[in-house]
């Protein structure tokens, strides 16, 4: 498991379902060899990244990282590495 949180967020979960329903539409249809079914599909994926992006712009997402949350990292990093 990761150590950080990255993707655990109400923005990237809502992304990622409306996306992967799209994915399920688009091999649906491309089975089917229904072409508008297919491109509506695709469009349902280009839709998740639209509503991801959207949440994550509202506050729904991980926040950026401050510059003193990046200062700390690296000094944090570069004092294990000494240690070892």
């Amino acid at each position: 498991m990761a150590g950080s949180a990255h993707g655990h967020t109400p923005a990237a979960w809502t992304g990622v379902i409306i996306s992967f329903i799209g994915f399920c539409i688009a091999g649906v249809f491309m089975v089917a060899a229904n072409q508008p079914g297919f491109w509506a599909g695709v469009g349902v994926i280009v839709l998740g990244g639209i509503v991801g992006g959207a949440m994550k712009i509202a506050g729904l997402g991980m926040p950026k990282e401050s510059a003193a949350v990046a200062a700390a990292r690296e000094v944090a990093t570069a004092t294990a590495q000494a240690r070892s």
